[in-house]
């Protein structure tokens, strides 16, 4: 009998924790007493990074470490993506630019102006493994009445001169997720309250937008995937869902969440940005990262 129940209890534990998503543990961990969390990055050497974007800072922290300044003078920074190689790019929306940092913190700009024109306020990015690069460019607030562009865009970064603008909308992308194998690209929309998916091809090229799920509650952010394909949208709470978009999960949270990073050594963490608060979400799946 006692085995039994033993059996019978390892099952109801296996399955809270499976693709269901209806059990999951939420720590109020890494990072607390900020301003305003944004844009967690996982580095696979073993740490984090994040902006704290009122005070232009960007953060860093590791396992069983104190959080640590990694970048003072961020310029508002949003979007946070590692590449293959270590380096970091940053969205930086009060220099309406986005830079990549090398593995010494030295500084190169990658986009400022499109045709002529300065970008809105780059917002969030991803990369893909083979290097690709994606960054949305909405404005929020002030940045409204200075927009030198008739359009908000999603464009991919380009070695050769301007970004390029591979989705143009009047409503406002916020932010980006790939799917693991980087054939899927994921837009939020701050306006319409949805996100739309789009292929992606060798080159880089999108086709085919349809959308993935809309009257999402709250105004969706940041987003990212795990390696099933499930996606997770940052917005009231954070949304979970499926491949085929079906709703798995909405984990509630005391305030609007505003992006999140699969991480820590085993890669099963999901750090969740919510207002001055970073959350650490422990889930039975990996997440999918692009290097």
């Amino acid at each position: 009998m006692h085995a039994l129940r033993a059996a019978l209890a390892a099952l109801a534990l296996t399955s809270a924790f499976a693709q269901d998503f209806t059990e999951i543990r939420i720590e109020r961990a890494v990072a607390e007493h900020y301003r305003y969390l944004n844009s967690p990055a996982w580095w696979k050497e073993g740490y984090l990074v994040y902006a704290d974007s009122p005070t232009n800072r960007v953060m860093r922290w590791g396992a069983g470490q104190k959080p640590e300044l990694y970048l003072d003078d961020a310029q508002g920074a949003s979007g946070l993506a590692f590449d293959g190689q270590g380096r970091l790019y940053i969205c930086q929306p009060r220099a309406r630019r986005v830079i990549r940092l090398d593995r010494n913190k030295r500084e190169q700009p990658m986009a400022e102006h499109y045709q002529g024109k300065r970008l809105n306020a780059p917002n969030d990015i991803v990369i893909r493994k083979d290097g690709a690069a994606f960054f949305t460019d909405p404005a929020f607030g002030y940045q409204q009445d200075t927009r030198e562009l008739d359009f908000y865009g999603v464009y991919r970064l380009s070695s050769k001169g301007d970004p390029e603008p591979v989705i143009k909308w009047k409503t406002r992308p916020n932010g980006l997720a790939l799917s693991p194998n980087g054939k899927l690209l994921y837009v939020s929309d701050a306006d319409r309250r949805e996100v739309h998916v789009f292929d992606l091809d060798r080159s880089g090229a999108v086709s085919g937008e349809r959308v993935f799920v809309k009257s999402i509650p709250g105004v969706p952010g940041g987003m990212c995937a795990d390696e099933k394909g499930n996606i997770y949208v940052a917005a009231r709470g954070l949304e979970i869902y499926s491949p085929d978009a079906k709703p798995l999960r909405t984990v509630q949270l005391p305030v609007a969440a505003s992006g999140c990073s699969f991480g820590d050594g085993d890669g099963q963490s999901l750090l969740v940005t919510a207002g001055p608060v970073m959350y650490r979400l422990r889930l039975d799946v990996k997440g999918a990262f692009q290097y």
